[in-house]
């Protein structure tokens, strides 16, 4: 997606960018400033870990694997990767990270590590989820499939059971390397809301034009049998996705699904990107990192 965009954004961003601003300025160096945190951000105070369930949530240290929403992609600037805000590993106080929220500002700059690709697919985790084996972490999140189901069209998307054949081999590899790291699983969104959001923004869909998540995007305002059913099979291909991941981690005695709470999770038009209404914002980025917080340090797993 990212390099399809590239290809044209050059000349057509420039009459859309007039119509959204940066989502917010950066700490500049990279870290954390501590600052007060919101009502909304504020995290609970941690339960001690659970006897029965063996999961501790106090994690020591944070290797992240997914894609470009965990790289931060089109948060700050246009068509770029911007970690800094990235919900699982990053530096921003605005955000205050998972790591940071588990382990503190300096810590998390240390014990803490993004392997995420922008664009990568399912098929894709193996390789990232080899390297964050290596480095022996206490929890690896995972948030990956958006582009699995963000095609050109609903033929071209990764069929379940390959994506079932993806996700297992990503966890054999991680436990071959690190047969105690916890894992967080994050539900892939729910496309489709992103789209019922942005389609009332003409902005929005002077962007989605070019070309991003077409099998879902392509033709916003069209209402026709076609259509629906080509968003509805789109929707219907993540619902499938996220069976997939609580199914697999569920076998895992390390690993904890997220329960649906990102799928389910209502993006507004100032939690996703500016310039491409698709990626969170800064502060959609803050929002992914909270619900990580509240699914890792729960006494017990989403149900």
């Amino acid at each position: 997606m990212r390099r399809r965009v590239a290809a044209s954004a050059a000349l057509s961003f420039v009459a859309v960018a007039a119509l959204a601003g940066c989502s917010g300025e950066s700490s500049g160096d990279g870290v954390s400033r501590n600052a007060p945190a919101t009502s909304s951000s504020s995290p609970s105070p941690t339960p001690s870990p659970s006897p029965a369930s063996g999961w501790n949530p106090k994690p020591g240290s944070v290797a992240a694997v997914g894609d470009s929403i965990t790289r931060g992609f089109d948060a700050c600037s246009m068509l770029a990767d911007c970690p800094e805000v990235s919900w699982a590993t990053g530096s921003d106080s605005l955000v205050r990270s998972l790591a940071v929220r588990l382990l503190g500002s300096t810590k998390a700059a240390d014990r803490s590590t993004n392997h995420a690709v922008s664009g990568a697919r399912m098929v894709q985790l193996p390789e990232q989820m080899a390297l964050a084996a290596k480095e022996r972490p206490e929890l690896v999140t995972v948030m990956m499939g958006a582009n699995d189901a963000c095609r050109d069209s609903v033929r071209l998307m990764t069929p379940v059971a390959d994506f079932r054949a993806s996700f297992e081999a990503s966890m054999r590899q991680l436990r071959a390397g690190a047969p105690k790291a916890q894992v967080y699983v994050a539900s892939v969104p729910d496309l489709k809301r992103l789209w019922s959001t942005g389609r009332l923004d003409e902005g929005a869909k002077r962007i989605w034009s070019l070309g991003i998540c077409r099998s879902m995007l392509a033709d916003a305002d069209d209402l026709g049998p076609a259509a629906v059913a080509r968003r509805d099979a789109v929707r219907d291909r993540v619902v499938a996705y996220n069976e997939v991941l609580r199914d697999v981690c569920a076998k895992d005695r390390h690993c904890r699904y997220d329960g649906g709470a990102v799928f389910d999770f209502r993006f507004t038009g100032t939690q996703l990107s500016p310039w491409d209404w698709f990626h969170p914002s800064r502060d959609g980025q803050a929002r992914l990192a909270e619900i990580a917080y509240r699914t890792i340090t729960a006494a017990e797993p989403p149900a």
